[in-house]
């Protein structure tokens, strides 16, 4: 089983449709029941409903799965705003939807991997995570956070079997960013079937090196 949170996003639809064109199962927790209305793989997955920082709910859920070959961590949120005006309830909450249920789902695929031998960890963090970007403190650190924690889980499991890697996207060509900057150069934007490609490496049996990487997949943004 893979697991795709953030499956019914656009990067996320991206990563499930590559590996249903392998004929992998994929199973995607979600929270919003409309996003799944619009979710062209909903009668081709496991679908359920979970709150990715509730942390008995996670527990259970990879407790449900069984085996997991690989957990691709793609759910999280974004805003930006100047220091001053992001209050402390702001940068928590962007802590807690990127960094918090990154961990949780990191832990608890490491605990099903351990006992099936081994497996691969896809985080997605984001540039300004490496790379310093004004205005979006709560998110640039909180995706830091991320990166961290690849980092530094992929050294505590090396042992185990359990390959932990991140990709770092810039500005991502999506319906939603096309939409927010109609007159930025789309064309300059990373595909998120690029972006797909680049998280299916790293979480298929392909890869049986690397691990602790934060990968850019900028493309010429």
């Amino acid at each position: 089983m893979i697991v795709v949170t953030g499956g019914t996003g656009a990067l996320g639809q991206a990563v499930v449709a590559r590996f249903l064109r392998e004929g992998r199962r994929c199973a995607v927790p979600y929270i919003d029941a409309a996003e799944v209305d619009r979710f062209p793989h909903r009668d081709h997955v496991r679908l359920d409903e979970l709150d990715l920082a509730n942390e008995e709910a996670v527990a259970g859920y990879y407790e449900s799965l069984g085996t997991v070959e690989a957990s691709i961590h793609v759910a999280g949120g974004f805003a930006m705003g100047p220091v001053v005006e992001t209050s402390l309830a702001e940068f928590e909450r962007l802590f807690r939807l990127n960094a918090a249920t990154c961990f949780l789902c990191c832990r608890e695929a490491v605990r099903t991997m351990r006992r099936g031998g081994g497996g691969r960890i896809v985080n997605v963090a984001a540039r300004p995570a490496v790379v310093p970007t004004g205005g979006m403190i709560a998110y640039s650190t909180s995706k830091a956070a991320v990166a961290s924690l690849t980092q530094s889980l992929a050294e505590e499991v090396r042992g185990d079997g359990i390959l932990v890697n991140a990709v770092l996207p810039s500005i991502m060509d999506t319906p939603g960013n096309r939409a927010a900057m109609p007159d930025a150069d789309h064309d300059q934007w990373p595909k998120v079937s690029e972006v797909a490609e680049a998280i299916a490496f790293l979480a298929g049996p392909t890869n049986a090196l690397t691990s602790g990487a934060l990968v850019p997949v900028y493309g010429r943004a």
